[in-house]
């Protein structure tokens, strides 16, 4: 067999096949991670990432290049979750941005595409590392730069470029110790080899059923659920000025630029308020409420097609919901009125700085709510919020500034995304990777100190503690000198494994131990939802008779999977 282009009803058919392969592949992917722990989340948050994406190419009938380039791009950047996704969405725009002024693709085409996919997956990440998906990719774009003026048989150049990325990613452990150590390639790298891998068996002829693959998609999401501050359903609709709810996409098929961004946002606020706008360069996602959908629509319309058309008659919700259980609703009214009042009062008058947290469980999340925090989303360890999932969050905060905590280091990157494609307010990001230095960082929030003042302190704060977390090892591995089996109970700080047991307590203290020094003053611990608070307390008490001059607090947390959480400052 011997193909020299592939058009864009083929490419359509080969990402499809390739976000098949990873998601048949999600959980093994995930296995990959390096810490024996139950939140390798990988291959979850790569296949959500390219999913994004695929529920939009599988919908267009007739496509083309330029219409890909866009549902692909646009989904994946929307839908990134974790460092994986983020990269990932990356190497996909980079691809995007190549190809979509091309009828066909050659091997030179391709070549060119892998090169840019890099280039921008690489400018994306900070401080990129070697011996992850990054060098994976590298190596596949290096392999098709070797061989595009070789060749133009696309079955031969893509059959190379997948053995010489096997052969960087099995090379991946000697570039990472850590790897090395666990007895494993990258999980990032291994989640981009089989895209790829799809794709090409999809170019070999292999059919593709797209549906099967949506609906495990759908259930691989019913677990994530964001607890937000502001939830429409609790919103009273009865008196509403404007009483449709109109979301959409554009696909830009104009220039749109920062005048036009003005005019268009001048308009919708002519016609409606709760207006929310975010542009990037192919996209813009819209917000308003109206009481003609339609103006809104045919304006849009001037600047390109659209998608993921979602329009609600919110007076008619709150009517079938009066309907439907009018004597909970009655009761929900009454209870709610008070705490309501002040809200209706905020989103009024838009507040001067705001604060987004990711938390983890009921205890955390009241913690971060009691310290100012005006939008929570629940996420962290096992399921990562996506870049749209922190695009909403910015919607819901009427603030000019709005700093995120993102208390996790695989959300950082999504977070730095969602700032980057925010233009109407301003977003700071504070790096915080565990949820006590987020907890330190809104701490040392001071009022009347500029944003910028703020974020350095907040920055400088965080860095001062000393995070742990308790768990358990979900397969048998050997790290640090460790040898540890499954079911072990492990104390992690934020670079290694220190304790390992089989008791939680024993395991807890030994990780506090780690921790501790004579420098230490404040010791907390935040005990998760398997643990009773009886035992949490004669924890702190024994850690207490071991270091008598640090302060020991005990808070409920709350939070699933980690027994316990927690810092010494």
């Amino acid at each position: 067999m011997v193909i020299n282009t592939i058009d864009a009803v083929m490419l359509r058919k080969m990402f499809l096949a390739g976000a098949k392969s990873i998601e048949s592949q999600k959980e093994y992917i995930n296995e990959l991670n390096v810490f024996p722990v139950p939140d390798g989340d990988t291959g979850t948050n790569m296949t959500l990432t390219i999913m994004s994406a695929a529920r939009e190419v599988s919908q267009m009938e007739n496509p083309t290049m330029e219409g890909l380039s866009k549902a692909i791009s646009g989904g994946s950047l929307r839908g990134a979750r974790g460092n994986s996704g983020v990269i990932l969405s990356q190497l996909l725009r980079g691809f995007c941005k190549e190809i979509k002024e091309y009828q066909k693709l050659d091997t030179l085409a391709l070549s060119a595409a892998f090169q840019k996919a890099v280039e921008t997956a690489y400018k994306a990440v900070m401080k990129p590392k070697e011996g992850t998906i990054l060098t994976v990719a590298r190596g596949g774009a290096e392999k098709a730069a070797s061989l595009a003026s070789e060749t133009k048989d696309l079955v031969y150049f893509c059959g190379e470029i997948i053995k010489h990325m096997e052969e960087v990613l099995a090379y991946t452990p000697e570039l990472l110790p850590v790897l090395k150590e666990a007895g494993v390639v990258d999980s990032g790298g291994q989640g981009l080899l089989e895209i790829v891998k799809g794709a090409y068996d999809a170019l070999l002829g292999k059919e593709v059923d797209f549906d099967q693959v949506v609906q495990s998609n759908k259930a691989l999401q019913g677990g994530h659920v964001s607890e937000n501050v502001v939830n429409r359903e609790n919103i009273d609709t009865a008196n509403i000025k404007f009483g449709y709810c109109t979301e959409f996409i554009i696909m830009l098929e104009k220039k749109y630029n920062e005048n036009t961004d003005y005019e268009f946002k001048s308009y919708l606020e002519s016609i409606g308020d709760s207006l929310v706008v975010v542009s990037d360069d192919d996209i813009v996602k819209v917000h308003v409420h109206t009481n003609d959908p339609g103006l809104a629509i045919q304006k849009a319309l001037t600047y390109g097609s659209l998608s993921r058309m979602k329009i609600d008659n919110m007076r008619e919700e709150h009517h079938e919901r009066l309907i439907k259980d009018a004597e909970n609703l009655a009761r929900k009214q009454a209870e709610e009125k008070k705490s309501k009042e002040p809200e209706k009062v905020k989103e009024k008058a838009k507040k001067e700085v705001g604060f987004i947290s990711v938390s983890i469980g009921k205890g955390i999340n009241e913690i971060f709510k009691g310290l100012g925090v005006d939008y929570i989303i629940a996420g962290g360890q096992t399921m990562n919020p996506s870049t749209e999932d922190l695009l909403n969050a910015i919607e819901e905060v009427n603030a000019e500034t709005i700093f995120i905590l993102p208390n996790n280091s695989n959300i950082i990157l999504a977070a730095n995304q969602a700032k980057e494609l925010t233009q109407d307010k301003n977003i700071i990001v504070i790096p915080t990777k565990t949820v006590p230095q987020g907890i330190t960082a809104i701490i040392n929030y001071v009022h009347d100190k500029t944003a910028e003042e703020n974020a350095e302190r907040m920055t400088a704060e965080m860095k001062k503690v000393k995070s742990g977390q308790v768990t358990y090892a979900v397969r048998d591995t050997n790290m640090d000198g460790k040898e540890i089996k499954q079911g072990d109970i492990m104390g992690l700080d934020e670079k290694t494994i220190l304790s390992v047991g089989s008791d939680i307590g024993e395991t807890t203290f030994g990780l506090v131990c780690g921790l501790t020094d004579e420098d230490s003053e404040l010791i907390s611990l935040y005990y998760g939802e398997e643990i009773a608070e009886d035992a949490a307390e004669a924890l702190a008490e024994r850690i207490r008779e071991k270091f008598p001059e640090a302060e020991v607090e005990v808070h409920f947390g709350g939070q699933p999977i980690y027994y316990y959480v927690l810092s010494v400052e």
